[in-house]
């Protein structure tokens, strides 16, 4: 297991204002990642390297007026979370056989694309958007069938790396979600801990720039 992605969803100000404005505090600009025609939703990324072979990124995504955000459950939780004012969606685990992940909650994964602007298909298999909808403090776990080179993390520069991620929540209950400790697919990444108030979830990451240590 280990970190793939952490996704953010769309104010009211939409997709690109969004992007625009968590990347000028970045000092960064994101790309347009595309479209995902299954749930009805499409992103904009940054890569952020994480010492990983496979580099984790950002996501900010957001919902599209189509009839799959209604009936995928990823739309629905980007609907939800936009409807809300925007902000932190969720944390996504990696790993290597999602079967074993199926077997262990008794279902099965569902199949995800995107298509990127460049006209290339990125697959892979998710499954636990549920679980994330039901307690937001849990991630959701995605095997990638598409090759490294065409990730979404690759091209990484190096220049910005994700140091910290904020969860309000219970280590000990998303430990149960893993099947394994928490520990395992953080390890590269510095997690700390608070007590919800309120929600639980991410309530902030921290990236490291080179202009200096940045908190959203």
């Amino acid at each position: 297991m280990r970190l793939d992605h952490v996704s953010f969803a769309a104010g009211p100000d939409g997709l690109r204002a969004t992007a625009q404005r968590i990347g000028e505090l970045l000092g960064a600009e994101f790309k347009d990642g595309g479209v995902h025609p299954r749930f009805g939703t499409r992103n904009m990324i940054l890569p952020l390297a994480d010492d990983t072979v496979d580099n984790t990124y950002l996501e900010i995504v957001e919902v599209l007026d189509h009839p799959a955000s209604d009936k995928a459950p990823f739309g629905q939780a980007v609907r939800a979370r936009s409807a809300l004012g925007g902000g932190w969606l969720g944390w996504v685990v990696g790993v290597d056989d999602i079967s074993q992940i199926e077997q262990r909650l008794g279902r099965e994964a569902v199949k995800g694309n995107r298509h990127r602007p460049d006209g290339t298909e990125l697959l892979w298999k998710q499954i636990g958007v549920n679980g994330l909808i039901s307690d937001p403090q849990l991630p959701f776990f995605i095997e990638w069938e598409s090759p490294a080179d065409v990730r979404p993390g690759a091209g990484a520069t190096g220049e910005f790396t994700l140091e910290c991620i904020e969860i309000a929540g219970d280590p000990l209950r998303v430990s149960e979600w893993l099947g394994e400790s928490v520990e395992a697919p953080l390890e590269d990444v510095k997690v700390e801990w608070v007590a919800p108030n309120g929600t639980p979830g991410i309530v902030a990451i921290q990236v490291q720039t080179p202009s200096g240590l940045v908190r959203i």
